[in-house]
């Protein structure tokens, strides 16, 4: 199953209603996931740019765009992106069929 990388920031809302009643999100995110044929990798919360990172599996792009925009539509994140993962045997293969595409740059 493909594999996705979720960066996301949440709201100041969010970070209050957290530190509140603090959570384990994995809790939520692990059942969502799994209802959908996916699957949690992990959750880490980082310094910088993004709050935090979500390492997950899902059967297909469409099924993850689906969780995605559910949660994205919890007005609790501020920002969110997903990435989607390519292991090195889909690379390398993509590479062997690059071998075989013509392109022309522009002005070339």
């Amino acid at each position: 199953m493909p594999l996705y990388l979720t960066r996301f920031s949440y709201t100041p809302e969010a970070w209050a209603k957290l530190i509140k009643e603090p959570e384990d999100r994995r809790e939520a995110i692990g059942p969502l996931l799994e209802a959908v044929g996916g699957k949690l990798h992990g959750l880490w919360y980082a310094f910088g740019d993004h709050d935090g990172y979500v390492l997950l599996e899902s059967p297909d792009n469409a099924t993850v765009a689906s969780v995605l925009v559910t949660v994205a539509g919890s007005g609790s994140f501020h920002s969110m992106s997903t990435t989607v993962l390519l292991t090195v045997e889909e690379t390398l293969d993509a590479l062997r069929r690059a071998q075989s595409v013509a392109y022309r740059p522009p002005g070339g």
